[in-house]
């Protein structure tokens, strides 16, 4: 019956044109940025890999071979390495391609129907690009958390782990995966993969470095890099895009601590965790997954434009997921939503308007921070159920059996 009612909403987008539609786009966007010279995130990432292995600080300014500063751990060498050894012009268009490909099949996973996952891809489209213009490794960030969510619904606990400790090592914001613990079905096995890969990964770097001491200096420096990043960040036009950058740049104040926002953000995200009789529904574990999205964007000084990708995709997943039958209402948000984000991150709004407007009163953050608060809402007082909204011409709910009908109708 489900595979009926999707075939007709099926005719002109399939997997396999979403996937060209993607990475095409990341194509364009390597060569045209190859062809104007501005790659300086790329730039910034092979060095990574050749830094590591000759033993030269990652973290000082190397300003005759890029302008900026990197901000990874020094395990993203190993991440980096099969593109930096390639010619650069090769390895810009396979990396932004490959950072595209995972997460194009990290949402393919998620356990959702065509029509629900088409729905993400086409929705966080326009956030892709402007991660894709930028080389980010957002993209793939927001692929780590995602297949740790599914991995752990798959039961491979030891991969889920390997993710989180991996991305956590390049970039600590998958760490949010822990987020998951709770729905694992052998936490014992989740703790001691999280410690095998913690173990594996910390000395993976060296084998093509000068050696421990110089990996252990790396990381030492790399927390100190972070700590005065975060203090730049504070007013930093483009990051702290987020729920703390609202306040902090309206504010103008820069002498209050973040955990005044902090903790009541925490707090609100771990209420829910007390509805364990809910557990066992797929609407309320992939709610916990949107929320870990877009609260990873909002209480995070280092949020910037190309790291939306995460955000949208958290918004489309809570559209699907709400208990909510107002969905036309929801329908509407989403869509002003999205296009007060995307214009957010383009140059055609006039630059008067973007100066003394979007970026005085960090206009992008805060269509996610009114999704992010309702979500928090609904997962707090809200009935949820054993179906997920469908967004379809057909207005079409559907339980979770006839989700795994059009799953495995469409492997």
């Amino acid at each position: 019956m489900a595979q009926q009612r999707l075939l007709k909403d099926r005719i002109t987008l399939n997997y396999r044109s979403l996937l060209i539609l993607w990475c095409s786009t990341a194509v364009i966007y390597a060569v045209v940025k190859m062809a104007i010279g501005k790659f300086n995130n790329y730039k910034i990432f092979e060095n990574v890999y050749f830094h590591a292995r000759e033993g030269i600080g990652l973290y000082g300014d190397h300003f005759a071979e890029y302008y900026d500063s990197n901000h990874y751990g020094i395990i993203f060498s190993a991440i980096i390495a099969p593109f930096a050894l390639l010619p650069q012009w090769i390895g810009v268009i396979l990396w932004i391609i490959a950072n595209t490909m995972l997460l194009f099949y990290a949402i393919k996973k998620l356990p959702l129907n065509f029509s629900q996952k088409r729905f993400i891809y086409l929705f966080s489209f326009i956030e892709l690009l402007t991660a894709q213009s930028m080389q980010q490794f957002n993209i793939s960030v927001a692929a780590f958390i995602i297949l740790t969510f599914v991995w752990i619904e798959e039961k491979k606990d030891f991969w889920a782990a390997f993710l989180i400790i991996l991305g956590t090592l390049v970039k600590l914001y998958p760490i949010v995966g822990l987020a998951f613990f709770f729905f694992s079905k052998n936490k014992v096995k989740f703790i001691l993969s999280l410690m095998f890969w913690a173990v594996v990964l910390f000395c993976l770097p060296m084998l093509y470095t000068p050696g421990p001491e110089y990996v252990v200096s790396q990381y030492f420096e790399w927390f100190e890099r972070l700590e005065i990043k975060n203090e730049i960040n504070k007013f930093a036009i483009p990051q702290n895009i987020s729920l703390l950058g609202i306040v902090r740049k309206i504010s103008g104040n820069g002498d209050y601590s973040d955990l005044w926002l902090l903790v009541p953000g925490v707090i609100m995200f771990l209420i829910p965790y007390l509805r364990i009789k809910d557990y066992s529904k797929l609407s309320f574990r992939m709610s916990f997954l949107a929320n870990v999205l877009l609260f990873m964007v909002l209480f995070s000084t280092g949020s910037e434009g190309s790291g939306y990708i995460t955000a949208m995709i958290g918004i489309a997943l809570w559209y699907i997921v709400s208990p909510s039958k107002n969905k036309k209402s929801q329908f509407l948000f989403m869509m002003v939503a999205m296009i007060i984000v995307a214009l957010c991150s383009t140059e055609i709004v006039p630059k008067t308007i973007r100066v003394n407007f979007i970026t005085k009163y960090v206009i992008k953050a805060w269509p996610c921070t009114v999704a992010w608060l309702i979500l928090m809402y609904e997962m707090i007082f809200s009935k949820y159920e054993n179906k997920l909204y469908t967004p379809t011409m057909y207005e079409n709910y559907y339980t979770e059996k006839e989700i795994e009908e059009e799953i495995c109708y469409n492997v």
